[in-house]
């Protein structure tokens, strides 16, 4: 396990993830999923930000130029009460930097429309590096396959019968990247994504569904210590 601590190094690439404290829920609605996901790309910055000013003066967050970003994204997924990251950093400390920006300013504004106070995320985000090959192109598999829990509890035990069924909840599960790695049409939160900066290893789009197929149905399975 990582820490916060940590001095991560350039090229290489890690598995970022947290929950809301106490197991709660952190994404009610498609407006709290649609500010995650505009944070993952404006809190990508070395600059301050203030996204009232940009949601003002922009028809898109995605139209707002970034000076510099802090990391490179490969992946990621927004569950009820947690998060996954794919990422790579691309400057000093801007690991760091960038989660902190994200959760804060999150936090903020989830606290400001549900009139609470306090933390909103476990105090310490999770992070592993990604030392092998193999485990990296697993971490597409399991980061955008994160949504068949919503439907299929127990999938990972069971495995999965239906997989049309499955395939089809995924292409309608909009607060992931698996869309931008799956759909031709290129939509607005692409942007979030750096994916010269990782290793190609979907040339089409049908080879990341068959990637997927592939771990859909190796059940049951090693998820080499990846909680949650």
């Amino acid at each position: 396990m990582v820490t916060r601590n940590t001095q991560f190094a350039f090229g290489e690439y890690y598995h970022v993830y947290n929950r809301g404290v106490e197991k709660r829920v952190v994404f009610n609605d498609q407006s709290d999923h649609q500010r995650f996901q505009d944070l993952l790309y404006l809190a990508n910055s070395s600059e301050s930000i203030n996204v009232r000013d940009i949601y003002r003066t922009h028809d898109s967050p995605y139209e707002y130029e970034r000076i510099e970003q802090l990391v490179a994204i490969g992946a990621y997924c927004l569950m009820p009460n947690h998060f996954h990251i794919l990422l790579t950093p691309l400057v000093d400390d801007g690991v760091a930097r960038f989660m902190g920006k994200l959760g804060t300013s999150y936090s903020m504004y989830f606290n400001k429309r549900t009139n609470r106070t306090g933390r909103l995320f476990e105090s310490t985000y999770k992070t592993k590096h990604v030392s092998e090959d193999r485990y990296l192109k697993y971490l597409y598999a399991y980061i955008h396959l994160n949504p068949v829990k919503l439907i299929n509890s127990d999938w990972r035990e069971l495995g999965v019968h239906d997989i049309d069924a499955t395939f089809s909840y995924l292409q309608n599960y909009r607060h992931s990247s698996y869309l931008d790695y799956v759909v031709d049409e290129k939509r607005d939160e692409a942007a979030i994504l750096n994916r010269e900066l990782f290793p190609d290893y979907f040339v089409t789009t049908d080879e990341h569904q068959k990637e997927l197929l592939e771990w859909l149905g190796t059940i049951p399975r090693v998820t080499l210590g990846i909680n949650p």
